[in-house]
């Protein structure tokens, strides 16, 4: 074990050494020309959302293989357990493009729930390497899963522990574009002057990059595979960088993800509906995911107390040491639709779900 470890770190370490060499020159240029985007006219595209106006009915059916990367913790393990039994749900439903599954888990070691969650066990940084920053354990997962794992599909769908999928979802991606959730606080031309950095004025304009992080993300397997390591090695260097570092903040791995996708010219088709987020999204409308990234406080009149503690709350960070039990308490009325189907869909996991914790 301890050879390995010192393999890792010299190989993440000569990386990072190299990272200018990574972001400039292994951004394969004759990949970009293969990539439609929307200054050429060999595609209609929307220009609020990106969206292809014109697709072929006659196209196979095009599966995804869903993946969410994860820690051994009780707190990323309980959602991944809710976000997989929704997943199993909708997996065969109509117009899914859903195919297989699995939990990267970059513990480095197995844990008891393999047999119910089909899993891949992938190594974390060397410690000290994520300085403080577990996430940017994600995209160097995400590179050993993509070397060493069977993929049967052709495209991945990057998800998160704390996604509940809501309906089934069809492959939104197209030939050379992917498809991706657009978040108003990713803002590449507010920050062009760091991102120039890592995005050279000769790769192209700083709207190349697209407001994304990297999920929810729906791409061609290969092209993630070029951009896997450039993502991890982009998410080094900005963390790395004091500058970087500090504009960026929790979301660095984002703009790192959006960066390496833009080097390497996959551009992507902006999903506003690809997922909610509770408590600013109130309806479920069209959407495929409800992200609970947000913590949910009201009173008992239906009021949002949000930044205080409410009469009625639902927190996923409440839970970060033990499981949610079942049969959480439903929103008083007045609380909006997504709040109430997020619980409701919580709540039905749990009590379906064998040997829940409580």
């Amino acid at each position: 074990m301890g050879c390995g470890n010192l393999f890792f770190t010299i190989l993440i370490t000569f990386s990072v050494a190299l990272i200018t060499y990574n972001i400039i020159i292994s951004a394969n240029a004759p990949l970009k020309q293969d990539f439609p985007g929307p200054s050429r006219p060999s595609i209609s595209v929307d220009p609020l959302i990106k969206m292809p106006l014109h697709r072929s009915s006659s196209q196979k059916k095009r599966l995804f293989h869903t993946a969410v990367t994860a820690s051994d913790s009780v707190y990323n393990t309980w959602q991944c357990r809710v976000m997989y039994f929704w997943y199993n749900k909708f997996k065969d439903g109509p117009q899914s493009g859903m195919g297989g599954f699995t939990r990267i888990l970059h513990s480095g070691k197995p844990d008891q729930f393999m047999d119910e969650i089909p899993t891949f066990v992938a190594q974390p940084l060397p410690a000290g390497m994520d300085q403080g920053y577990i996430v940017l354990n994600r995209p160097w997962a995400f590179v050993q899963w993509l070397e060493k794992a069977d993929i049967k599909e052709d495209y991945i769908l990057m998800a998160e522990p704390d996604h509940i999928i809501v309906k089934p979802i069809p492959n939104l991606a197209t030939d050379g574009l992917g498809a991706a959730f657009p978040f108003f606080y990713i803002e590449p031309k507010k920050y062009e002057k760091v991102l120039r950095k890592y995005f050279p004025v000769e790769k192209g304009p700083i709207t190349d990059i697209d407001p994304i992080g990297n999920s929810p993300v729906i791409v061609g397997k290969e092209f993630l595979k070029k951009i896997a390591p450039t993502w991890m090695n982009v998410s080094l260097a900005m963390k790395k960088d004091p500058e970087t570092d500090k504009a960026f903040g929790w979301v660095l791995e984002m703009y790192a993800y959006a960066v390496a996708s833009a080097l390497h010219g996959v551009r992507n088709i902006l999903h506003k509906d690809f997922m909610i987020q509770p408590p600013w999204d109130k309806e479920i409308g069209k959407t495929y995911i409800i992200h609970y990234t947000y913590g949910c406080d009201y009173t008992m009149k239906g009021e949002l107390t949000y930044g205080k503690i409410g009469e009625w709350r639902f927190d996923k960070r409440s839970f970060d040491k033990v499981a949610p039990p079942k049969n959480l308490t439903l929103p008083p009325p007045g609380v909006p639709e997504s709040v109430v189907t997020l619980v409701k869909m919580v709540n039905e996991a749990t009590a379906s779900i064998p040997n829940w914790w409580s």
